[in-house]
């Protein structure tokens, strides 16, 4: 959906100048002749940009500005001024005026301070949705008593007021990006943006594009100026996520930014200057990615004047059951679906599931509970595969049982080869008590047929044809 924009000028030619300048950029117009009517359409209409000329039979320019400045969703405004106007214009920055630009139009001039407003106000916006949802996030990510996330709290809380930099580790699902946000919420940028950048998702051809911005025909396609990232987060913060997938090319770019906070745009000359803070993160090693000769050793120390370690969700013991009471709660809020509880021997196999996908991932099987199981008590034998495998105390017991061993070969002392080796001597005792029978022995353990035929396949446990 193309940007509104309200027009709000006394002279019919700037208006049909700008009309004509800003549909050709694909904008939708409406027009207004005085304050009053300008300040009613700016109301009404909603638009997302707003000319204002200075001048203006009735209420001039400046009263409409201060009348907008009581508007809770008030667009951004460009005033229009003509020569011997500028302190006046000035004085319209001063009161909360984007920009100004003065006539006789320029069409170069009326299009790159267009897009700039539009670009700015919707970062603005996006960040007030971010920091309304921050709290939430916040609360429901970070809840736990484990002595590693109260520890991450209390590290937070210290580094945030701060300027320095911040490099966060940890696996995929672990909450990196939220981790960066509660930093920005409780720093003294807070109200200025945070601007995030996926490094991998950002194809290396236009990673510069992004990060630096370029100007009107810079490349093949650059049909207009684009603002880059880091200026957009001047004064506020820089999220730089999986870091480590830019190129050895980019990260020189961007020490070199980081060091002397200004850089140039693609195909252009004028030096741009920024006050950012910059907090990076990655699901890889970064000593063993420097090792391989992927990523550079001084860009390293630069980022990582503050490590923060995000632990996997594995080590935070009974955080698991407070994770699902707090997605539960949310979900139920959002959606209307009704409560779903946990009988004791699904409790012991979520505590004991590995949770390789960590938060992201209990976030989803939370999802899935309260879709397929509304209302109801879910057992273990109800769970999904890999958190019903998971409850190996009693599993164990009945293997010992059957066994007369612990089930677990001596020299393991990996986990997951202990439990591959587990899985595999349960599977293969219980196949034997079941006389080979798979479905009967399906049906005894509480696994899918289909799954567990996989299971003894991928232990090369011989069955029946």
């Amino acid at each position: 959906m193309s940007a509104r924009v309200l027009i709000v000028d006394d002279e019919d030619g700037i208006r049909f100048s700008l009309r004509g300048i800003l549909e050709d950029e694909g904008y939708e117009i409406i027009e207004g002749e005085t304050g009053e009517e300008g300040l009613k359409l700016a109301i009404e209409a909603q638009p997302d940009l707003m000319f204002l000329d200075i001048w203006l039979p009735g209420m001039d320019g400046l009263e409409v500005l201060d009348n907008l400045r009581e508007v809770e969703a008030a667009p951004p405004v460009i005033m229009i001024s003509g020569h011997g106007n500028i302190e006046t214009a000035v004085s319209a920055i001063k009161k909360g005026a984007y920009d100004f630009i003065e006539k006789p139009l320029s069409l170069e001039k009326v299009v790159i301070t267009a897009n700039k407003a539009l670009e700015y106000y919707q970062l603005r916006r996006e960040n007030q949705v971010l920091r309304s949802r921050l709290k939430q996030d916040s609360t429901i990510e970070m809840t736990g008593r484990s002595p590693v996330i109260t520890e991450l709290r209390e590290q937070i809380t210290r580094v945030a007021p701060t300027d320095a930099w911040v490099l966060i580790t940890g696996e995929n699902g672990t909450g990196k990006e939220i981790a960066a946000r509660s930093i920005h919420a409780q720093s003294r940028r807070k109200d200025k943006p945070l601007v995030a950048v996926n490094c991998a998702a950002i194809p290396e051809e236009l990673i510069e594009s992004e990060l630096f911005g370029h100007e009107k025909g810079a490349f093949t396609g650059a049909e207009s100026s684009k603002t880059g990232k880091f200026e957009m987060a001047h004064q506020g913060t820089l999220f730089l996520d999986e870091i480590a997938d830019m190129s050895l090319k980019t990260q020189a770019k961007i020490l070199r930014i980081l060091q002397e906070q200004s850089f140039e745009r693609v195909g252009g000359h004028k030096t741009v200057r920024v006050d950012v803070r910059v907090i990076a993160a990655t699901n890889k090693s970064l000593e063993d990615e420097i090792a391989a000769g992927h990523f550079r050793q001084d860009l390293y120390y630069r980022l990582r004047v503050i490590p923060l370690v995000l632990p996997p969700l594995r080590e935070r013991g009974d955080d698991v059951l407070l994770l699902i009471d707090e997605f539960m709660r949310k979900m139920i809020a959002e959606h209307g679906f009704k409560t779903v509880t946990f009988a004791a021997d699904a409790v012991t196999a979520l505590k004991n599931y590995h949770w390789p996908g960590n938060v992201r991932e209990l976030k989803n099987f939370v999802e899935r509970m309260l879709i397929m199981h509304s209302g109801q008590t879910v057992k273990a034998a109800m769970l999904p595969p890999e958190q019903r495998d998971a409850n190996i105390p009693d599993m164990q017991q009945r293997c010992a049982e059957q066994t007369g061993s612990a089930g677990i070969p001596e020299g393991i002392i990996d986990f997951k080869a202990a439990r591959t080796a587990f899985e595999a001597q349960f599977l293969e005792a219980k196949l034997q008590e079941y006389g080979g029978n798979i479905t009967r022995l399906a049906e005894a353990i509480g696994l899918e047929r289909s799954y567990l035929h996989r299971k003894l396949k991928s232990y090369n446990i011989q069955t029946p044809d």
